[in-house]
């Protein structure tokens, strides 16, 4: 298993990506935003969990003006580099939710 803190500054946000295995997410500071190819936003603030299922492409993100922290837990598998798949870039409109 993978265990990793990961910190946002405001409005900060990873790329669209999926994880071979799953991944839990447990937001320990400040105020995050996850969002699914489905256009879904979800807010989730600090003592909250998320879980992605295998293959599902998704994001991470601060709030705006907020600082956020997550810990990204994730099960690697045989090939630790394959855990992962990196996508493209995520747009300011995708980012609001639009």
């Amino acid at each position: 298993m993978v265990v990793a803190t990961v910190r946002f500054a405001p409005g900060a946000r990873t790329t669209w990506h999926s994880h071979g295995h799953g991944q839990y997410l447990r937001v320990t500071q400040g105020v995050g935003r996850f969002g699914g190819r489905d256009g879904t936003i979800i807010e989730v603030h600090p003592g909250q969990t998320l879980y992605t299922q295998p293959g599902e492409e998704h994001r991470h993100a601060a709030a705006p003006g907020c600082f956020m922290e997550h810990i990204a837990m994730l099960q690697n598998g045989e090939d630790p580099a394959k855990a992962t798949t990196w996508g493209e870039h995520i747009t300011d409109d995708e980012y609001k939710g639009r």
